[in-house]
This record gives structure tokens, sequence and C-alpha cells, in this order.
């Protein structure tokens, strides 16, 4: 039995570290070096920054009275590569992790140091331990992902999103486990979420009550006025346009940057992707066609004889509506309500981004922002997929696999 399966808290063990520039055959010479004393490999860490590497072994004693061979071998070894080496004695494998982990993805732009210090002393003030980060991307924002143990998520979570803003960060805490890498559903909010728009303000531009629209929505989406009140007040300043305009509307919508990449991304992984809107379905289904989105749901314009009455028909797809699309559309796509993600700005994307198991407010109001998970407030919707802990390498490598 080897001494890798037999190894116990008071077993002898040596950390061998090798640090200086990265070039190929590093880790493979390491151990090739090491293969020679018979030593069994307990753990094994390797960071490239800029060029320069860590490389940590943890690995069993070797045979008794080999031990001064095999550090004078390892130095010869790493100074033939121009590399330096540190060898530290000591007994077992790394110390248990304490009870809970959790992933803390931390956005910048940019990713200053003051904030970095900020996030590590809040982790530490809450009981945790950072065991290892990981850079996710490098643009368009900085995004970085903390393991930690020690503390439950909840709190850790409540410790670091309630001052992240002042810090000008965007930060995300989830459960660290195998849920991660599972199928889910991501649900998105349409108007200033997935496009640039209001979509109920392309339309009065061409009925000419722009700014009256534009005061209303702004009043709705900050909670001050009851959102069906506001739909039917907004909807019936509309009565009378002809029904052309849709495709005008349509063509007029502009996507949100990162859009089309955090989608076409998710559907690549074999996420399912769906929109729920307080706007039309007469824009809403041309998204679902044009994006290839599995679910979308919103409300519906009467048009009667080539004209807008001035009225929706249908459920009205409203704060309650939108979580309720939400439980149907996890249940349609057989995916557990805690493994769906919902993205939205406004106060009636509340019910929903609370009823998800990861609510994101994307350039939000500041009553979501706070009632929300997390937050992001950088003008790029694909820096979603980094709170999925999917890294920008990913994304670009989906990208030109779909290109080929």
């Amino acid at each position: 039995m080897s001494a890798l399966q037999t190894s116990s808290s008071d077993v002898p063990t040596l950390l061998v570290k090798i640090f200086g520039k990265d070039r190929p055959g590093i880790t493979a010479g390491l151990f090739d070096t090491l293969a020679a004393f018979s030593v069994d490999v307990v753990d094994i860490e390797q960071v490239v920054t800029r060029g320069r590497m860590v490389l940590c072994a943890l690995v069993t004693e070797p045979p008794a009275g080999l031990e001064g061979d095999l550090r004078s071998t390892v130095h010869s070894w790493a100074e033939s590569m121009k590399m330096q080496a540190e060898i530290i004695s000591g007994l077992g494998d790394n110390r248990p992790r304490g009870l809970g982990r959790s992933l803390v993805t931390v956005l910048g732009h940019p990713l200053t140091a003051q904030a970095t210090a900020a996030v590590a002393a809040k982790i530490t003030k809450a009981g945790g331990n950072i065991d290892r980060i990981f850079r996710l991307a490098k643009y368009p924002v900085t995004a970085v992902e903390f393991a930690v143990s020690g503390v439950k998520t909840e709190p850790l979570r409540t410790a670091l999103v309630t001052d992240a803003a002042a810090l000008g960060v965007d930060v995300a805490v989830v459960d660290a486990g195998l849920y991660r890498r599972a199928q889910r559903l991501v649900v998105m909010d349409v108007d200033s979420t997935l496009i640039q728009d209001e979509v109920i303000e392309l339309f009065a531009a061409h009925a000419g009550c722009e700014d009256e629209v534009a005061e209303v929505t702004a009043a709705a989406m900050r909670g001050e006025l009851d959102f069906e009140q506001s739909l039917h007040a907004r909807v019936a300043l509309l009565a009378g346009l002809d029904a052309s305009v849709v495709d005008k509307v349509r063509a007029e919508v502009r996507l949100t940057p990162g859009a089309r990449t955090l989608i076409r991304t998710l559907k690549r992984l074999g996420y399912q992707v769906g929109v729920v809107s307080g706007g039309f379905t007469q824009v809403t289904d041309d998204l679902q066609e044009r994006l290839g989105l599995d679910f979308a749901q919103a409300n519906t314009l009467e048009i009667v004889d080539g004209r807008l009455t001035g009225r929706v028909t249908g459920e009205i797809v409203d704060r309650a509506g939108k979580a309720r699309l939400l439980r149907r559309f996890a249940a349609e796509a057989g995916v557990p309500l805690s493994q769906t993600v919902a993205i939205g700005d406004g106060a009636n994307d509340l019910d929903m981004l609370n009823a998800a198991g990861l609510g994101v407010a994307f350039n939000a109001k500041p009553v979501v922002r706070e009632a929300a998970h997390t937050a992001v407030n950088v003008p790029f919707l694909d820096t979603v997929l980094y709170l999925l802990g999917i890294t920008r390498e990913e994304v670009e490598a989906a990208e030109t696999h779909d290109e080929q």
C-alpha cells in the first residue's frame, strides 16, 4: 500500500516549491526528478502570472536516508532550469477546510488593489478562509473568483454584497458544489436588460407622446406606481397607431452589448434561456426567433383592422407574473428553481430575482440592487457568464468553434 493511501496528519511530507520564468517542461522535469526518490504526490498547485510560474508539490517523505539527496538534486535541477527551489519539511496534508464552501466572484472595471483588499478583509471578518484565487477574465472587465471555506454562503453574501457598490466592484456569492456545472435555466427581463431600449417608449415616439410615456415608465420601474395600471395608461396613448409601426420598432431595437455572446455561450453549454417582459410579444417573439431563445412571454398589444387599439390582450405580465413565468419555464425545462438564474433591472423584476437560485440586478435601480442576490453595474451583459464560473477563454473558444 502506498504512502499516499496511508497518509495521515502525522506522516512526514515535503513541500517542494519551484518559482521562476515559465517555460515548457518545468512540471514534467520536476516530477521526473522526484520520481527517482519513490515519493507519492499528495497535492499539486501551479500558477502562472505574467510569465512567472509558482509550482508547489506536496509529496511524501522519501525512504530513510534519501531526503538530503532529494533536496540537493531538486536544487541542482532547478538551477539548471534557471529556476529557484524551496523545500519545507512538515507533517501531513493541507489542514482540513472549514465547513461551508462558497465561490465569490468579484468584477471590477478596473479592479483596484483597494477593493481587493477590502473584499479579502471582509471574507476574513466573516470567518472565511480564502483557499484559492483564480482569474476568470481580464476584459471587458477584470473578473476573479475566490474559493472560500469556513463560513456559510448566506452570511458571507450579506457581508460582501452590502458595500460592494461603494468599493466600485460587483460581487456574487454562490454555494460551491457540483450544481454549478449542472444544466441551468437563465431568464432575463427584456427592456433595459436584454435590449438597451424601453419598447413602450419606441412605440410612443411614433405616437408623439414619448416624454409622457417615459415619465410613467420611470415611476413604475422605481416602484412608485402599480405596474398594471401604468401599463394600461401608457398603452392607451398608442391608440390609433398603424400596425406597420411594429416592424419599425423591431428594426429600432438595440441589443445590449454582450447579449448575443451571453446567449450563444449559454446555449452552447446546454443551458436553456428565456425572456419575460412587461413589454410586448410583437417584439419578444421576434427576439426569440433571432436569438434562438427557448422561452419568451410578454404582454400583447391588441391590433384591430390594422391599427393599435390602445389595449392589451391576455394575461398581464407584471411583477408577480414574471416570477410565476420563471417557475413555469423551470418546470417545462426540468430544472429545479435553485438552478435558475434571473436577470433584471426594474422593481417589477424583484419577485423573479428573489425566486431564482441566483438573482442578478443588471445596471438596476437602487431598490433592485439592494434586494437582489448580486448586482452587475457594467454595461456588458456577457459579464453574467463570469458569475457562473465561465472564463473568458471558454467564451472565446465557443465563439471560435461556432465560426468554424
